[in-house]
Parts: structure tokens; sequence; C-alpha cells
């Protein structure tokens, strides 16, 4: 066939198909222009300022500007890899987020299963509400309420005096530093968490209680064979997107949080990325750090899903 007739057969098709997209837009045009406007925030908001990341690449000056600076491919990649703070810094942020997955995303999890044993629906909703409130204050409030609870004569020191121990340096000492940011984290959001956990509790099969009554198990078995099967789907896709945060710890409360004297365990990839890039005004290197930290949770959060995908049938694609 030769193609001419070829085109004169394709023409048609394609006609049609374009006929199709418009009655669909018309149709639902409502909706698309519903979608607009998320779709024009994110656009604007989200995806054009990602080309702000190529003064990366480049040794940026703000009189040359975003085009006419010098460019430098991985200098600034190279120069952070061989920095003297590297290994701390991507030690400090690892171990402060492996942390807080270990012992705050747990958290939620045995809080909604202990809320599912209540029988007492007042007393439940009662308990739900009062673990919720400290999900609503700001990071600057919990700063403060933590300094001024383990400042040197705050709550906590008090409390050791009174049982005759001595006054702990709480904030000054890098020892506890990570101890006071994973406690803050698993008060802050317990409650919070457990919302989306007793929401998965709800499309449990009522039937499996009663079949496992029915066998003898008891209330810590039914929760072992049956809650926690049933909530394990929403566990290991909430697990993976906690993954995918921890290069990102919670920057605003370590900056709040930390002095001089706690650097050794407090300064993270973030707080570092601060210090050269606002203050130190050393914009493409504290790009590249960025940058860096963002690709090595991107290969986690890969890995991961990878790991989950061959023990489970849960993964996020």
């Amino acid at each position: 066939m030769s193609l001419p007739v070829l085109e004169s057969a394709v023409q048609p098709q394609k006609g049609i198909r374009r006929r199709k997209v418009m009655l669909a837009l018309a149709r639902n045009s409502y909706l698309y222009a519903m979608f607009a406007l998320p779709a024009l925030y994110f656009i604007v908001f989200h995806y054009v300022p990602m080309f702000g990341n190529l003064i990366a690449f480049e040794d940026y000056n703000v009189v040359q500007g975003f085009f006419h600076s010098d460019w430098v491919g991985l200098k600034f990649f190279r120069e952070f890899m061989t920095d003297p703070y590297f290994w701390k810094l991507v030690r400090n942020t690892l171990l402060l987020s492996v942390y807080t997955i270990l012992f705050s995303f747990p958290a939620p999890v045995i809080f909604a299963l202990l809320l599912n044993e209540l029988r007492l629906s007042l007393f439940k909703r009662f308990v739900q509400s009062v673990t919720y409130l400290p999900h609503f204050l700001s990071t600057v409030v919990v700063a403060g309420m933590l300094v001024n609870f383990l400042s040197i004569d705050g709550l906590f020191n008090q409390l050791i005096q009174f049982f005759g121990g001595q006054k702990i340096q709480f904030l000054n000492e890098a020892g506890w530093f990570r101890t006071i940011y994973v406690g803050s984290e698993i008060w802050q959001g317990t409650g919070w968490g457990t919302i989306i956990y007793l929401a998965a509790l709800t499309a449990i099969d009522p039937q499996l209680y009663e079949a496992a009554r029915m066998d003898g198990a008891g209330r810590l078995r039914q929760m072992w064979s049956v809650t926690l099967p049933g909530m394990a789907p929403v566990i290991i896709i909430l697990l993976l997107l906690n993954l995918g945060h921890i290069m990102s710890v919670g920057f605003e409360k370590i900056l709040l949080l930390y002095t001089g004297s706690t650097y050794e365990t407090a300064d993270v990839i973030q707080t570092y990325v601060y210090r050269r890039g606002l203050l130190d005004a050393d914009l493409s290197y504290a790009t590249a750090v960025s940058i860096f930290q963002s690709v090595l949770a991107f290969v986690l959060v890969v890995l991961a899903n990878q790991v989950a995908r061959k023990v489970s049938d849960t993964s996020l694609w």
C-alpha cells in the first residue's frame, strides 16, 4: 500500500479520536475546572521552582543571574562529599530518622490497637480527643514548652530533685538531644497518627472476630490474628511513605532546640543547608547538598518498596 493511501486511512481515525476527547472534555467540564486550580498550584509552586535546582551546577552569582553564571558541573557535590562535616551530618540525619521510625512509627499502631479494645465509647472519644491535641500545636509552641520543661529549673529537673537526683542540663548535653527529639515526636504525633489505623479497623469483617471467638481465641489472640493482619497493608504503605522522609527530619524543631554544644548529635543536613545557604549566602553549595539529600531519600524509598514487594503483596508501585 502506498504512503498517501496509509495517510488517508489514518486521518479519519485521528479525527474520531479528537472528537471523543473534545466530547469527554465538554461532558466533564466542571470536573476539569475543579482540577485546574490544584494542578495550577502544583505546577507554579512545586514544579516550576525545580528549575532553580540548576544553580547547584553553577557558580551562582546574583549579579550575573541564573542564565549567565559560570557552569561548574558536579563541583559542589564533590566538595560536599569531601566536606569534614559530611559523615557527621549523614550520621545524625539517619540516626534521628531511624530512631523516629523505630519508636514513633509503632506508637500509633499500638495506641490504635488499645483504643480498639475499649468498650466505653464516651471514654474512648475522650482519650482520642486528648491525644489529638498536641498535633495542633505549632512547632514553635512545642519547642517553647520543651525549653521550659527541660531547663535547669524546669519541671523535669524539679521532679529529679524531688526524688533525690541531680539536675541535668538536658538542652546543653549532646547525649540527650536524640531522646528529647524522638520523645517529643511520639508525644505530638501518636494521637493524630491513630486516625488512619482506626479507619482501617472499620474495614475488618466482624465475622472474622466471631469465627475467632468460636475457635476459642481470647482478646489478645483476636488482636494478633485478626486486627493486626487487617491493618497490615495500611501499616506497610505508611511505613514506605515515612521512609521517603528518612533524610528530612523535623528541621524546624531541631533549629529551635539545638545549640552549639549539641551540634555533635543535633546538626543534620537540613540545618547545615540553612546555615550555608541563608546565613553564608552560599546558594549553589546549599542547593547541591539539598539535591544530594533528595536523591538519597529517593533511593531508600525504591529499595524499601522492593523489599516490601518481596516480603508482602503490598507496595507503592
